[in-house]
């Protein structure tokens, strides 16, 4: 199942209207008594065969955060934020700076439009906390005749000069959205005048506002039109209260206000009357939306028109939720679609929902996926994983994206997908697909293979952030090595013509070599590993295997049969290997399927090139999860393993399947033979197809 654990979907209510929730502090009962979940996500996001083509499209100066910061995560080249075109068809595009920079590009190339760290100076903060300092920009619809846009940044209390207009309790930091208007809004430098619309203190220095924007589906006359959304977090301190679910609070929520308007408590900007807690009492007007922590980012779909927002977890869920006017997401009472025990030890933080959630009338994610911490996790430190919200792509350029809804994981750069058209409140959270990914030269890459050169910090660590243009074209972007590449193909992984040269069904002992020829048995069109392998001298290795005699060694090569597992269902560490580019005992590959994915050495593609075996496939979190396990049961599996050299491109699929369980790229072996076998359990194979371009 592809189910978040324990969810009842048909108690939730989706689709809630504003007049069905409770009043003003939004607070659930305390949760049935139950066991801690802790794995609320049971699968990982499956491979894709789709891949996206990455061409460079820009590149930044290096920016320095203000103070010099502590923490070594905000050392990196430049810290832009995304990438969007000006709403006025000069064909620029915005890109924030979270130093300070506010640039213009125009044809690949980035000048500096506006400086708002010095604007703003001394006040101005971006040394501390992952998302301090000018965070986002928001051009107005009009702007190419009003000359209005709006910006996010962040202040130091102690030195502002101003009171927040909201603000928590011993706040230490304050978020500022102004609105600028430009004399002349074709110009490539600012020059204008500017006035502070909402100032909000937090008392902590994460969870800021994150995002402000203009919903670019509305048109003139349409109640949304030049309606400003802002994504206020929690500023870190939901976890240890409720305040994300009181309505009297802008913290943890959705804001939804008219820039031009006055009917604020400040005067500087209007409340919609169609907001949904408008009128309510100890409501505040402004509240489009409850019950976040960090809501990172947003966007509306252009041909549907619906809202999906990328929630960055507590505890294990990242989620992406549809937003509908008076949604309730449920933190800090629920995390996704779990309790959230604030009460608890750092390790039971989720529960199971309660038989009565429906009363409390909570959204749960459309999409989410969740940690996996490595062994040993102390449940207090950070995993490394957060979802950065992405985009549906309707471009007409690149049909094989239409419908998907791209978005990633900021951190180890992931870019992943879910179709639109799955994302349905009320239902099974939709599948999650990995994208392949390619360079402008077509060779299968990584982010941390594009982010990494010329990194400042963790090269590892790519910060990744998305955008889009007039014409729907996705961007991505590393804060790494402050650089924006755009999606310009897409191609398909390890689809190149392996040869047409067959070998079909070679069998008995004449055409197989094994390690221990007595642990084998041949039965017509089986292969039979007998008896399990034991450990040999060299490196570390799959203890039993046999490699196919007859034919040609191979480089392009297919391999296709049935497998099955003898080892009982109740060993979980159990496995079969294929074997391909086999040179030597100790240099070959081998894809190996297994019921468990949570240990290294487990259902992955591996190279042994006289060493220890390495781990190649894409799967590998680098932590405590592979591909989704490959056999968990004792019937016949069909499988496929695609090899091209000239790429390094390996690919492997099981039951049929249209996308690849495992992907890998790796040059080291242009050709061998290939081969069936096992570490340290009994299984077969049968059918064995092999077709290729001999060696």
């Amino acid at each position: 199942m592809r189910s978040i654990r324990t969810i009842r979907r048909s108690a939730l209510t989706a689709g809630l209207t504003a007049a069905t929730l409770v009043l003003s502090t939004l607070v659930a009962g305390p949760a049935q008594a139950a066991d801690a979940v802790y794995d609320p996500v049971l699968e990982t996001p499956s491979q894709s065969r789709l891949g996206l083509v990455l061409t460079e499209y820009a590149s930044f100066p290096q920016s320095s955060p203000i103070p010099a910061p502590t923490d070594q995560r905000l050392m990196r080249t430049a810290r832009i934020n995304t990438i969007m075109e000006l709403p006025d068809g000069s064909g620029r595009r915005a890109v924030p700076d979270l130093n300070g920079h506010l640039y213009l590009v125009r044809d690949g190339v980035p000048q500096v439009y506006l400086d708002v760290a010095d604007t703003f100076a001394p006040q101005f903060f971006s040394g501390r906390g992952l998302g301090q300092g000018f965070g986002y920009v928001a051009f107005h619809p009009e702007f190419g005749t009003n000359g209005r846009f709006y910006t996010i940044h962040t202040e130091q209390a102690s030195l502002a000069t101003k009171a927040p207009d909201y603000a928590q309790a011993n706040s230490i930091f304050h978020g500022v959205i102004t609105e600028w208007t430009a004399t002349d809004p074709a110009a490539d430098t600012f020059s204008g005048t500017r006035r502070e619309v909402l100032r909000i203190g937090f008392a902590g220095q994460v969870h800021g506002v994150q995002e402000i924007n203009f919903n670019p589906t509305a048109r003139p006359g349409q109640r949304d039109y030049g309606v400003l959304y802002l994504a206020v977090g929690d500023g870190g301190t939901g976890v240890r209260n409720t305040e994300p679910q009181n309505l009297g609070m802008v913290h943890g929520k959705l804001l939804r206000i008219d820039p031009q308007g006055t009917d604020s408590a400040n005067g500087q900007y209007g409340i919609p009357t169609d907001n949904p807690f408008v009128g309510r009492a100890g409501a505040l007007g402004e509240v489009y939306a409850v019950g976040f922590r960090d809501p990172h980012r947003f966007s509306w779909d252009p041909a549907t028109g619906r809202m999906f927002l990328g929630h960055i977890g507590e505890h294990a869920i990242e989620a992406i939720y549809e937003v509908r006017a008076g949604d309730n997401f449920g933190w800090s009472e629920r995390e996704g679609a779990f309790v959230f025990d604030k009460t608890g030890s750092a390790c039971d933080k989720l529960l199971p929902l309660p038989a009565d959630d429906a009363q409390y009338g909570y959204t749960y994610p459309v999409a989410a996926y969740d940690h996996n911490p490595a062994p040993g996790w102390n449940c207090t430190g950070d995993v490394g994983v957060a979802v950065a919200g992405g985009f549906v792509y309707r471009g007409n350029e690149l049909p094989a994206l239409k419908g998907k809804y791209v978005f990633g994981d900021l951190v180890d750069g992931q870019v992943l997908y879910t179709e639109a058209n799955e994302m349905r409140r009320g239902h099974d959270p939709a599948t999650i697909h990995r994208l392949a990914l390619f360079n402008a030269a077509g060779e299968s890459v990584r982010m941390q293979d594009l982010s990494g050169p010329g990194a400042v910090g963790n090269r590892e660590r790519v910060d990744l952030r998305f955008g889009t243009d007039a014409a729907g074209a996705l961007y991505l972007l590393a804060k790494a090595n402050g650089k924006v590449w755009k999606v310009t193909g897409t191609r398909e992984f390890a689809d190149g013509d392996v040869g047409g040269t067959k070998l079909h069904k070679p069998s008995g002992p004449e055409s197989w070599t094994p390690v221990t020829p007595s642990k084998w048995q041949f039965d017509r069109d089986e292969v039979i590993l007998a008896e399990a392998g034991v450990s040999r001298p060299g490196p570390r290795r799959p203890f039993e295997y046999a490699v196919v005699t007859d034919g040609p060694e191979w480089s392009s090569v297919e391999i296709e049969a049935d497998v099955r597992l003898d080892t009982p269902v109740e060993v979980s560490n159990r496995d079969v290997i294929i074997v391909f580019g086999w040179r030597s005992d100790t240099e070959f590959y081998y894809a190996h399927l297994s019921t468990d994915n949570t240990i290294l050495p487990h259902n992955g593609i591996f190279k042994v090139n006289n060493a220890d075996r390495q781990r190649l496939d894409y799967q590998w979190n680098g932590r405590s999860r592979g591909a989704n396990p490959a056999i968990v049961d004792a019937d016949w599996h069909k499988v496929r393993v695609v090899h091209l050299p000239a790429t390094g491109e390996i690919a492997v699929y099981v039951d049929g399947k249209k996308d690849p369980l495992m992907t890998a790229k790796d040059t080291t072996f242009g050709s061998g033979r290939v081969g069936f076998g096992s570490f340290d359990n009994i299984g077969r194979l049968r059918h064995l197809t092999v077709t290729g371009t001999p060696a």
